[in-house]
């Protein structure tokens, strides 16, 4: 592999010098990827109009293909962050404007591009902000194929657009995982709930653990919670640190009027008739059996859960 610096008479980015990570990774074959650190690209999801696309310019690497908003990484950049900041300076994307659902990772041991699905939270217009775009446009699901695409992207769109019509949720017993930690939760049970409420904002779980595709998911969390930890709020993820990025799905609390039980197995029949993939967490053997007969695609222990949080299953 070696290492070779763009071409002086390409054009700089729009925010002055080029960074370093901006440079061509060139394989022993002389197949050429752009991005010393790698490349991240966003595929913006609107369930009205469809995906965001770019049609690169001529003197692009594929110019006059239609691909994704991305670019290269930065050194020690995350692949979310960097794909956000690249659909930005290319698409004039606006900060908060979208949530990653999940990643998906082309990984040549040289270079790596990673693929972040994102869902649109807050519909906007693109704008071409950078001189690497011709157009920028909301391509309907069915009709992405009929336009030249970027190779890249032509060859990861089939399994893409199977992935993104996924859109798993968590149904989590808040009394059964908050009861397996003895760290005096009966004292305080609302508390208790409340804290794990705030462990699962933005959750990462990996597709094999999810039993899809992808690589990183950040499902949504509709945590169930009973007697006394009923009436917590909702945690508000802090997004300081990803530059107003929403990192992960929603914790949406559901407060269960009587049992817990049947709470959780009517929030698992709501969320199947809703067309989610639906995953719920307990270690209660009689509700795990309920649930799956109400159509949940994985029921996990407790111990599935917590281990995820304290990172001990990535």
């Amino acid at each position: 592999m070696t290492v070779v610096p763009p071409a002086a008479g390409e054009p700089r980015r729009p925010d002055g010098p080029r960074n370093p990570g901006d440079a061509w990774v060139v394989a022993p074959s002389g197949e050429k990827y752009w991005g010393r650190f790698g490349a991240a690209g966003l595929l913006a999801v609107d369930a009205e109009r469809g995906v965001l696309l770019q049609h690169r310019v001529a003197w692009s690497h594929f110019g006059g293909t239609w691909g994704l908003p991305g670019g290269a990484l930065h050194e020690g950049e995350g692949a979310i962050v960097g794909a956000v900041r690249e659909a930005q300076e290319e698409a004039g994307v606006p900060d908060g404007s979208v949530r990653p659902r999940f990643t998906s990772v082309l990984d040549l041991g040289i270079w790596s591009y990673t693929t972040v699905i994102a869902d649109v939270v807050e519909p906007f217009e693109p704008v071409i902000s950078d001189p690497e775009s011709v157009a920028l446009e909301w391509v309907p699901f069915d009709e992405v194929d009929e336009r030249p695409l970027h190779p890249g992207f032509a060859r990861a769109w089939p399994a893409l657009r199977e992935l993104v019509r996924a859109r798993p949720v968590v149904v989590v017993d808040a009394a059964n995982v908050v009861g397996s930690v003895p760290d005096g939760w009966w004292k305080d049970r609302a508390g208790a709930a409340r804290r794990l409420a705030g462990r699962l904002t933005g959750l990462s779980v990996s597709g094999a653990e999810l039993g899809l595709g992808g690589d990183a998911w950040f499902p949504s969390i509709a945590l169930v919670v009973e007697g006394a930890a009923r009436g917590i709020d909702a945690p508000e993820a802090d997004i300081e640190d990803f530059a107003d990025l929403r990192l992960g799905g929603d914790v949406a609390v559901v407060d269960a009027e009587g049992s817990g039980d049947d709470a959780i197995v009517a929030e698992v029949a709501r969320q199947v008739e809703a067309g989610r993939y639906v995953v719920v967490v307990t270690s209660d053997r009689e509700l795990q059996e309920r649930v799956a007969s109400a159509g949940a695609a994985q029921v996990h222990s407790s111990g599935w859960l917590l281990g995820l949080l304290d990172g001990e299953r990535r």
